[in-house]
């Protein structure tokens, strides 16, 4: 694989065409590809504490997620997608280790879907509460203390 650079940049600085490229991964992934209907544009996004993580791969997004501010103050990460190509290759472990930095001193929180909680493990979250289903696919909260 050739080089893999991690950016992040909130979404008032993104290029109009990596705006494009990361919400295009993301209902890619969780839209058409995983078959569910729902409103992946949250709004969320324009929250003024959202950073949009992504990794670049010979100018293409291999990979991408957001780090947000809950009102409780926990940092949140949300809408992990790796393109298929770029799965298994370590490209989102490097997003996730880059958001947690962003993320230091604060508890975080996720919603994983449940087929992903050991990888999630893997960065320090842990599994709180009673699985449950979200757009007809089994999630866990998790956590992972600051």
């Amino acid at each position: 694989m050739s080089s893999v650079q991690v950016r992040e940049a909130a979404l008032a600085d993104l290029p109009p065409a990596v705006l494009y490229a990361l919400l295009r991964l993301r209902v890619d992934v969780f839209v058409v590809e995983q078959e569910c209907a729902y409103p992946e544009l949250d709004g969320r996004d324009l929250e003024p504490t959202c950073v949009h993580v992504w990794a670049d791969v010979d100018g293409a997004v291999a990979a991408t997620l957001r780090v947000l501010r809950d009102a409780d103050g926990r940092g949140r990460i949300g809408r992990v997608a790796t393109a298929r190509d770029f799965r298994g290759a370590g490209v989102a472990a490097r997003l996730m280790e880059r958001a947690l930095e962003l993320l230091a001193g604060s508890d975080v929180v996720l919603d994983a879907q449940a087929h992903l909680q050991h990888w999630y493990a893997r960065f320090g979250f842990v599994a709180q509460g009673s699985e449950f289903q979200e757009d007809g696919i089994p999630h866990v909260t998790m956590v992972r203390t600051a």
